[in-house]
């Protein structure tokens, strides 16, 4: 029997994107919408001389699975690179395409369940879109 799209895990880590508070002097500030479901987040980075990520804030308008998945890349996302958030993002849609396994994403077991339901993926992948949009949007200002 497959794991219910929607317990408590996935609640409590929906509800940790409230430790993630805007930052006011973000030097990254991105803005994303998934167009399928219409979820939304704000997402403020602050970044290391070498573009690592220092810091991270958010706003997110999304599902449970969503917010989740937000709280995942905030909690995780210190200390990495372009290079390493876009291979987490790529793993992740990957395996939500069936061609790879599960991303080795911290705490990302937690949304499993959610590979068979193709309408909740574009909330799942947003933050690491917005992540990618910020320091992409660094790599270029440099």
């Amino acid at each position: 029997m497959s794991a219910p799209l929607y317990n408590r895990d996935i609640l409590a880590l929906a509800v940790a994107t409230a430790e993630y508070l805007p930052i006011a002097d973000a030097r990254h500030r991105v803005s994303k919408r998934a167009p399928l479901c219409g979820s939304a987040i704000i997402l403020d980075l602050d970044t290391d001389d070498a573009g690592r990520v220092t810091r991270v804030g958010m706003h997110v308008e999304a599902c449970a699975l969503g917010q989740a998945s937000a709280a995942l890349l905030a909690r995780h996302a210190p200390g990495l690179d372009l290079a390493e958030l876009r291979a987490a993002r790529d793993g992740i849609a990957s395996w939500f395409a069936g061609a790879d396994a599960q991303p080795d994403w911290p705490g990302f077991d937690l949304l499993a369940p959610a590979q068979g339901y193709p309408a909740r993926h574009g909330a799942i992948l947003l933050p690491f879109d917005a992540a990618i949009a910020a320091l992409e949007e660094r790599a270029a200002a440099a």
